[in-house]
């Protein structure tokens, strides 16, 4: 029996090496490798290889069809993907432990089943009668949806070809295994070469197929970078498991933008679409309150308003603290260095507590001065108008930079009764002369003057 040799391979990028080292040469990240066995096959690696081989095509010759796409029978999930799941993709689907993944993937696969296509649902991690109980809170019954529990890719394949299913599930990737690699499952080696097999499935047979895939600490989709590169679609379904609502986020599509997200509120009979998140999110705001500041912000195609929250109080230790919730520490620390500098504020001495109510994460900077006017409402103890908006970007040198769409962020805010915005002095060229007949808005050039606007109130 030959000896079995073993290599060393980077768990973000895939790259292969023999021996270990601190740093990866291909992605540059540090302690990523693992010592995985080497596959060494005589015969053809995939299962699901195609028989004949490729041709090249001159690409005046090919025709452009449209892409038949599948309905899942929610809205916000079709705007998603952009208009529907293609005919033959491969999408991956990320979230924490908990979230709902298996959840929301039971619901689409309702919705494929009751138009006649053949779902098959393989649910590795749990049995068939757990998930089927699932179903069942969900209202979930189709006599075209399947399970199997199985994690054999062999045995899967098998049921494939006889089933021959028109959309296939996976939960998850990180379980199943192939006999022929001498690793365990989830290992790098397993998980690339299951994320391959499916590739070619999809590709060669024209099966829609769905991963469920775990997440690690940081956040990013466990497994080898290389994973994300293989699939059509990578999916990331967010949330604080501790509140109701999930967001779903389209991080790569080739079938569509990445802009749009879809926004969903976890009950007792499953997810519920949100069609208006304004409204979901400013419901339980209190009017009148030091530290709340509200900013229109856009996710994909969407504008939504949402509370930014804000508590400063002195602090009893010598190390002050910084938490945040919903947005980066980082940029927390970096907007109270231009709050100390520029207007003068001593905060060095106090703890700084800052949150997105409604457990979201909001990454684009046009939060940022709200961020810093809940700060100061705080800090001094004095409420912001409840019917003022706060929109932009602030950079090191105090000054408030414009933001994308600020027609779509002030319409919203007029739909939902406010009546005052504080904008960037840039974004006010060009905007309809109907806004400011319906809505008083000012230009900020620094954050000095949002300061002073608030202290005026």
């Amino acid at each position: 029996m030959p000896k079995l040799k073993t290599i060393w391979t980077c768990k973000e990028c895939g790259h292969n090496q023999p021996k270990w080292s601190g740093n990866c040469i291909a992605c540059r990240e540090w302690n990523t490798f693992v010592e995985e066995v080497d596959v060494q096959e005589k015969r053809s690696r995939f299962l699901s290889t195609p028989m004949e081989s490729a041709r090249p095509v001159p690409l005046t010759s090919i025709e452009s069809k449209h892409l038949p796409r599948f309905s899942t029978r929610i809205e916000e999930v079709d705007r998603v993907f952009g208009g529907g799941v293609v005919r033959g993709s491969l999408t991956l689907i990320g979230g924490d432990p908990g979230i709902g993944k298996s959840t929301l993937m039971l619901q689409i696969a309702h919705g494929l089943a009751e138009q006649g296509l053949t779902v098959l649902y393989v649910c590795g991690e749990e049995s068939v009668e757990q998930t089927s109980l699932r179903a069942h809170r969900l209202n979930v019954v189709s006599e075209n949806l399947y399970l199997l529990h199985e994690t054999h890719f062999t045995n899967i394949k098998a049921q494939i070809e006889q089933l021959k299913p028109d959309i296939l599930i996976i939960d998850s990737v990180q379980i199943l295994y192939k006999a022929e690699i001498p690793s365990a499952p989830g290992s790098v080696v397993q998980v690339r070469e299951i994320a391959t097999e499916c590739m070619h499935l999809s590709k060669g047979s024209g099966i829609s197929t769905f991963l469920i895939g775990h997440v690690t600490k940081t956040g990013e989709i466990a497994g080898p970078r290389v994973l994300e590169h293989i699939v059509d679609t990578v999916l990331d379904f967010e949330g604080d498991r501790h509140h109701g609502y999930r967001m779903l986020r389209a991080t790569k599509n080739r079938f569509g933008s990445t802009d749009d997200i879809a926004l969903f509120q976890m009950q007792e009979n499953g997810l519920t679409q949100v069609n208006n998140p304004s409204v979901l999110f400013l419901q339980e705001r209190m009017k009148e309150t030091p530290g709340s500041a509200v900013v229109p912000t856009v996710e994909g195609t969407r504008a939504m308003l949402i509370e930014v929250q804000a508590l400063v109080s002195a602090s009893a230790f010598p190390n002050s603290a910084r938490k945040s919730a919903g947005l980066d520490q980082n940029r927390l620390i970096l907007l109270l260095a231009v709050l100390e500098k520029r207007v003068g504020y001593s905060l060095h001495n106090c703890d700084v507590f800052v949150s997105i109510v409604g457990g979201i994460r909001i990454t684009e900077p046009a939060i940022d001065l709200s961020i810093l006017l809940a700060i100061a409402s705080s800090f001094c103890n004095r409420p912001i108008d409840p019917y003022t908006i706060v929109i932009g970007e602030v950079g090191l040198g105090g000054e408030v930079r414009s933001v994308s769409r600020i027609e779509t962020r002030l319409r919203e805010a007029l739909h939902m009764g406010f009546t005052n915005a504080l904008i960037p002095k840039r974004n006010l060229e060009g905007l309809p002369v109907d806004l400011f007949q319906k809505m008083s808005i000012r230009g900020i050039d620094l954050v000095e003057e949002a300061i002073d606007v608030f202290r005026q109130k």
